[in-house]
């Protein structure tokens, strides 16, 4: 008997050491980000680990869903995964993987974001299920301010003159990379976002962002189209065949060479850290203000926005801290204080002082006070919508004679989608 409550002790004591090294133990994060990315987040985890003495592990994946949908599908998910946007977050609340954030960690969240980022993090819940750990503006085209000065198009006509001046100038307008494996394609997919938000208004935008506007109505087909007329192959570098196959990160560094190989790029915030990281021969950088500068897109005074978002996949205390940690003003002002990384903060209490030059300065202070912000209608889209538009974005600058049939298939996918699968968030709410 004495022997039989010796192991029975042994083992409670096992099994507590078990529990008490798991509570103490690190914090397991899963995102996309690698390289520098990587360096710069990392930089964020170090600073959370020197305040709360939590360790962490990190994963970086470019197929962040694939690895946490094998992750939870194993029942061994990271306590905490950064994804690119709330669609496919929505996916795994839905499933009920993504957990929503208590009284406690959404009251963080509600102090330290305005309303309509707030609803963002709620993933088209009643509920606070994300914190938004760095934001983009899209709605910009970049350009060099030394070689077109005084350009200020304020519709999309205008735009289109000003392209069509460059190329009857002899000049190449556009900058243009689609590639993006495994997601060729995005980057035209915000052309489209932009044109149509810009055009058509918040309304259009976001009951098709939200399958309840077809994507053969003429509103979203004239999109198409105008997105066409401006970018002719004659006004994209390379042309077609080219535009499909540079790598979106790449297209820009042609507005930096000497003679430049394009003019104008229409690109997201993020791109800044693409520019300021590209070596010329002479062994310089180009410099935002100086070399680069961005006009906002012509049209309606709205603006597109996108997120990486962090949810918490195990309720430990590691996790809560680690949310409670990325939602605060001290963690969310590490990533833009960080030399040429331009990341931007959606935390309405991070001041302009934290970036480090006029041109993030604009574009922090819109993501962040932008009354009316419309998130990127294709981060909201189920991911068999996504991924179609993707693809008919990459066939439509192939053939444009295939636009009516593209479409026709576009609404086939979207029909087939399920009500319930689309999210419900509305331009500033």
């Amino acid at each position: 008997m004495k022997r039989l409550l010796a192991s029975v002790m042994a083992l409670s004591l096992v099994a507590g050491g078990c529990s008490a090294s798991a509570e103490d133990g690190p914090v397991v994060v899963l995102a996309s980000w690698s390289g520098d990315e990587e360096k710069a987040f990392r930089q964020v985890l170090d600073a959370f680990k020197a305040d709360t003495g939590i360790d962490y592990l990190y994963q970086g994946t470019r197929a962040v869903d694939q690895v946490l949908a094998s992750d939870v599908q194993r029942g061994t998910p990271p306590d905490v995964a950064v994804l690119p946007n709330a669609g496919v977050l929505a996916k795994y609340q839905k499933s009920g993987d993504l957990l929503p954030l208590d009284d406690d960690l959404s009251a963080v969240v509600d102090r330290s974001f305005s309303p309509q980022w707030v609803s963002l993090q709620k993933i088209g819940t009643e509920k606070v299920h994300a914190v938004a750990v760095k934001a983009d503006l899209k709605s910009l085209i970049w350009y060099d301010p030394a070689r077109l000065t005084g350009i200020r198009p304020t519709t999309f006509e205008g735009l289109r003159a000003l392209s069509a001046g460059l190329t009857a100038a002899g000049g190449t307008p556009w900058c243009v990379g689609m590639g993006a494996p495994p997601t060729s394609g995005w980057p035209g997919t915000d052309w489209i976002e932009d044109i149509l938000l810009h055009s058509a208004g918040p309304e259009k935008y976001w009951r098709w962002a939200s399958g309840s506007l077809a994507w053969t109505s003429p509103e979203v087909k004239q999109a198409w189209l105008d997105w066409g007329s401006v970018l002719e192959p004659a006004a994209i570098r390379g042309g077609t065949a080219a535009a499909l196959l540079t790598d979106f990160g790449d297209a820009g560094k042609r507005m930096f060479t000497a003679p430049p190989g394009c003019a104008l790029e229409h690109q997201a915030s993020f791109i800044m850290s693409r520019y300021q990281n590209f070596k010329r021969p002479d062994g310089s950088f180009p410099k935002p203000g100086t070399d680069f500068d961005f006009l906002s897109f012509p049209g309606r005074d709205v603006s597109e926005v996108a997120a990486d978002l962090a949810g918490m996949f195990k309720n430990t205390p590691q996790a809560r801290k680690l949310i409670e940690y990325l939602a605060s003003e001290k963690a969310q002002r590490i990533w833009p204080s960080i030399p040429r990384a331009n990341a931007f903060s959606a935390n309405r209490k991070v001041g302009l002082d934290v970036y480090p030059d006029q041109v993030s300065r604009r574009v922090a202070d819109t993501i962040t006070s932008a009354s009316a912000p419309c998130f990127d209608a294709s981060d909201l889209m189920p991911a068999t919508m996504t991924g179609a538009f993707h693809r008919a974005v990459l066939e439509y600058l192939s053939n444009r004679d295939r636009l009516d049939i593209l479409l026709k298939q576009l609404d086939d996918v979207q029909k087939s989608i399920q009500p319930g699968e689309w999210l419900k968030i509305h331009c500033g709410q």
